[in-house]
């Protein structure tokens, strides 16, 4: 993609912000984020950029339709992005995620967007036995965060039909990489169990570990979002790796890369997590998605940038 005008919602965030750095290589950005799970540090590198505008606010607040005005696509990923979170407080997920997302189909549609690409979730398929998951398989969401996913590629869906608006969904698949957060108590694995072992400290499993998950490198979705735009498909497409690795495996994994042989502990299973994750990728061929970056290379490029981030918080 070059030369276009684009918007990223939630640009300060983990996936956020590696999609606004690969865009600002020959794209004009602008970034929304309120920088509720976002951070300004994510992009601090990026913001003396001549092709970047920073706008912070919600997407609940802002005209939208005043920022839209010109631009060429939108990537849509600004949400509350945690199960447990949405268990918790269900409401400020369902106001971020769904009211969000119609907020900013309206103001495409009513701008001339020439696409929206919009970050949904695996979730959205729950704890349906059948394996791999294939996007015309039922889904069965267990969560309010799923239920919101599951609401926005319905929207997506419809503001398509009814109003000519290209969109596409991305069912993305436990995504881990470099400036996840592993501070927040609704951090995702990845990030959570490198920062406790590097710390020599048990990392915390719920349930017997046995679970599994289709993890992927920030790098395939970002690859993903771009060629979804740039393609003239549209719909709903999972994006993962299409292997899935268990939680314990994940954790003889980190130790193997530090050196280390740091014990698990396990504690009650999390409502709302489900127990076995795959993707059947092969729909998102057809616009050219091919995960090149693989589990075990990006896992070791994940670690290496925690052990010289400062957000780590290592013992002395």
């Amino acid at each position: 993609m070059k030369n276009k005008n684009v918007v990223v919602t939630g640009g300060m965030g983990f996936i956020g912000s590696h999609l606004t750095e690969r865009l600002l290589e020959d794209n004009e950005v602008t970034v929304i984020d309120n920088e509720s799970t976002g951070k300004i540090e994510n992009i601090r590198h990026l913001l003396s950029h001549k092709n970047l505008t920073v706008i912070q606010g919600s997407i609940v607040d802002l005209n939208l339709t005043e920022i839209f005005k010109g631009k060429d696509y939108v990537f849509h990923l600004a949400a509350i992005p945690s199960v447990p979170r949405s268990v918790k407080d269900p409401f400020s997920s369902n106001n971020s995620n769904v009211t969000g997302t119609l907020n900013v189909l309206i103001a495409a549609k009513d701008t001339g967007i020439k696409k929206v690409i919009f970050s949904s979730s695996s979730s959205v398929y729950g704890d349906t036995p059948t394996l791999p998951k294939r996007e015309d398989m039922p889904i069965n969401p267990m969560s309010p965060y799923a239920i919101t996913k599951a609401t926005g590629e319905m929207y997506c869906r419809v503001f398509q039909d009814l109003y000519d608006l290209p969109t596409v969904s991305l069912r993305y698949f436990n995504v881990f990489g470099p400036r996840q957060d592993p501070n927040s108590q609704y951090a995702a694995v990845i990030p959570k169990f490198i920062t406790a072992i590097l710390n020599d400290e048990s990392p915390v499993i719920y349930g017997d570990g046995e679970q599994s998950r289709d993890f992927t490198s920030v790098k395939n979705v970002v690859d993903a979002n771009i060629l979804s735009c740039e393609s003239e498909k549209t719909g709903v497409f999972n994006i993962a790796c299409g292997r899935r690795i268990t939680i314990n495996q994940l954790v003889d994994y980190i130790n193997e890369i530090l050196g280390k042989k740091i014990k698990s502990i396990h504690a009650e299973p999390r409502p709302g997590d489900i127990k076995h994750s795959l993707a059947d990728i092969s729909r998102a061929k057809y616009f050219g998605y091919n995960p090149k970056h693989q589990f075990k290379n990006e896992l070791i490029t994940t670690v290496k940038w925690f052990t010289k981030h400062p957000l780590i918080k290592l013992k002395k």
